[in-house]
């Protein structure tokens, strides 16, 4: 690097469900290392994904001793539901806890004392996880939740004939950086190494074999 550069860069190892460690190498994760510029030198700790909820996003609501309440909702293109008594209810960018604390703060005291409310997502379908390269059918599928890196591959319809099956390279987000993970696939599938715990946005490229 030369002298007076203005960026440091972070070194990245993901291990197997979203943990990171330090160091360049980790022979037990399945990844290796990547860098990204980023704006501070300070290396930031683990942060858990947080899911939010969008359009055609389903999940369900209770409303404790309230079964007319009670019911499953499909999320609309314009990001709203339409709840009973309480009408269009935007719940764009929402966790499931912000959209269950939204419905009781509507529920309380016009029509329920103290509601208790809970939200379950069934589908997260708002958000998808992109397959392409040497896979039998590359394309974008929804994302779920827990989803590793040998489940989106059989979405994708497993690898081809030409398929390395020693790398894959996996594209993240990760605090507004893009930033390019190498997996060792061949590890994982071995069992060498944990699985590798995709996230919403994850693009996952599995190139041809140089053998």
């Amino acid at each position: 690097m030369q002298a007076g550069a203005k960026h440091f860069y972070l070194y990245f190892v993901l291990v197997a469900l979203g943990a990171c460690g330090g160091g360049p190498k980790s022979p037990k994760s399945g990844v290796t290392v990547t860098t990204a510029p980023i704006s501070a030198p300070e290396a930031p700790t683990a942060v858990a994904t947080i899911q939010t909820i969008g359009p055609n996003d389903v999940f369900e609501v209770r409303v404790y001793n309230q079964p007319d309440l009670s019911s499953t909702y499909r999320v609309g293109p314009d990001g709203t539901i339409q709840f009973p008594l309480v009408g269009h209810l935007d719940v764009r960018g929402m966790t499931a806890a912000e959209v269950a604390g939204s419905i009781k703060n509507a529920l309380s005291g016009d029509y329920l004392i103290n509601p208790q409310v809970s939200v379950f997502v069934k589908e997260y379908n708002s958000q998808k996880v992109s397959v392409f390269g040497e896979v039998s059918k590359p394309g974008t599928f929804t994302y779920v939740d827990g989803m590793n890196v040998i489940q989106a591959l059989t979405l994708a319809g497993g690898f081809t004939k030409e398929a390395s099956r020693k790398n894959i390279n996996v594209t993240r987000a990760i605090d507004g950086q893009e930033v390019r993970l190498e997996v060792r696939i061949e590890d994982i599938l071995k069992g060498n190494s944990k699985n590798f715990a995709v996230r919403p946005g994850d693009i996952i490229y599995v190139p041809q074999s140089l053998f």
